[in-house]
């Protein structure tokens, strides 16, 4: 599946600002990795953020954010916002920051031995 590269180049710019990004394929598009941890994505033309279960619950209530299910059950604490609610760049800064407060919340990953 495409994603919008235009949306995926301004996550990494925001994501960017605040120090060490990767980006990884996944989930059908492109995902932006803080500290090792999945933080938020773009997939076709939606913004996939991983909140955790509380913001996620929070972020349901709002106009165009759905929960994200990639296999017919949702995942919990992750959610899809459509390009409506990121139009601006205040709005999808908001989101980004927030995906990415919460990731900086998670334990360390260990690396794997190789």
């Amino acid at each position: 599946m495409a994603y919008d590269e235009r949306l995926a180049s301004r996550v990494d710019s925001i994501l960017a600002e605040h120090g060490d990004v990767d980006e990884r394929v996944m989930f059908g598009g492109i995902a932006f990795m803080v500290d090792a941890h999945m933080c938020c994505g773009v997939s076709g033309e939606d913004l996939m953020l991983r909140l955790g279960p509380d913001r996620a619950e929070e972020a349901l209530q709002e106009p165009h954010v759905r929960p994200m299910d990639l296999t017919g059950r949702p995942m919990k604490g992750y959610v899809y916002v459509a390009p409506p609610r990121v139009e601006t760049e205040e709005s999808l800064r908001r989101w980004v920051l927030l995906a990415r407060e919460f990731v900086l919340e998670l334990p360390p990953k260990r690396r794997k031995a190789r």
